[in-house]
């Protein structure tokens, strides 16, 4: 059965479940889908906060730029994201001829909830009597239809990075107000911001990273952009998933508190066991609703098959073209 990780190692870590019986269902799952990936020629894609059983059976794993970047290169005709729906929905205006899936319809985003296509339109208009020059940049974590109103698509990885090389002074952002106040302290242009927030960072407090600075004197902070600007303050850095993953292992530290959704800690326990990694994060609803048996039914079944219009499709595609373009 190939595997990213071990089966010994996920049931080491509890990962496979605390019994004898949800250890077999669980093996027996990933079975099941080893086996339907290549009976059906499909890639498996996963997000780094997805359940560690999940990120077993995926082909590759990372953050939305490197999903974004590697969704685009896919040669396989089908796609089966482990995700949320912004995501899957990124994979199709990249891969318009190839199916995409998404195990479970409940991975929507509350993050991509708090933009709406129509009130979005509206802000550019008012917002462009003001500034005729404004851009109008929109971080990944929306949907295909505000990502066809966009100049660039943005990840928190190359947000500030993109949007110091327009050529406008004036950015709409939308929609992260916390990954937005990030980019405005990285540049000299104005950036508004859209009043949107991801409920999984925007509940983490500084009290909470607090405790681990005063008790563990020795601990690396690691902090994600879309967490509150007071949570920001306390890090030792502030970076995306990937850049978290890669600042873990090329450390010379040993102790690190993950401060971001806490998926991205349980890789790093199986990808570098040799460090430790505390906790001050929340789990995310969203992307906690993949289970290894909706892979297994999204293979079996054909089940949810993603659809974007035409016309929104190729907008969408072209703001994610640039934000590849523009990150290179």
């Amino acid at each position: 059965m190939p595997t990213q990780y071990s089966t010994d190692r996920l049931y080491q870590l509890g990962h496979l479940g605390r019994t004898e019986g949800e250890r077999a269902r669980k093996e027996e799952a990933l079975d099941k889908i080893a086996h339907l990936k290549k009976e059906r020629n499909a890639i498996i894609l996963a997000h780094n906060y997805q359940e560690p059983a999940v990120l077993a059976v995926a082909d590759f794993i990372g953050d939305s730029f490197e999903l974004s970047r590697k969704a685009k290169g896919v040669t396989e005709p089908l796609i089966v994201f482990c995700g949320v729906h912004f995501m899957a929905e990124t994979a199709k205006i990249l891969n318009p001829t190839k199916t995409v899936l998404l195990p479970s319809l409940e991975a929507g985003c509350s993050l991509a909830d708090s933009a709406d296509a129509d009130d979005v339109e509206d802000k550019i208009a008012e917002l462009k009597k003001l500034y005729p020059d404004l851009m109008v940049v929109t971080y990944v974590n929306t949907t295909a239809a505000v990502k066809a109103l966009s100049d660039v698509c943005v990840t928190s990885s190359n947000a500030a990075k993109i949007v110091s090389r327009l050529p406008s002074n004036n950015i709409l952002f939308i929609p992260d107000r916390n990954l937005a106040g990030y980019v405005q302290k990285s540049t000299k242009k104005n950036v508004i911001a859209w009043e949107g927030n991801c409920y999984v960072h925007q509940e983490i407090t500084p009290e909470q990273i607090s405790f681990y600075k005063k008790n563990f004197p020795d601990i690396t902070i690691l902090v994600h952009p879309e967490c509150r600007a007071d949570v920001q303050q306390i890090a030792d850095a502030v970076c995306s998933t990937s850049g978290m993953v890669e600042f873990a292992k090329q450390s010379p530290h040993k102790k690190f508190l993950v401060v971001t959704e806490c998926g991205l800690s349980d890789r790093l326990e199986l990808e570098v066991p040799e460090k430790e990694f505390y906790r001050s994060c929340k789990l995310c609803r969203y992307m906690k609703a993949t289970a290894l048996e909706d892979v297994v039914l999204a293979l079996e079944k054909n089940q949810h098959v993603i659809e974007v219009p035409e016309p929104v499709r190729v907008k969408a595609q072209a703001a994610l073209e640039k934000m590849i373009e523009l990150a290179s």
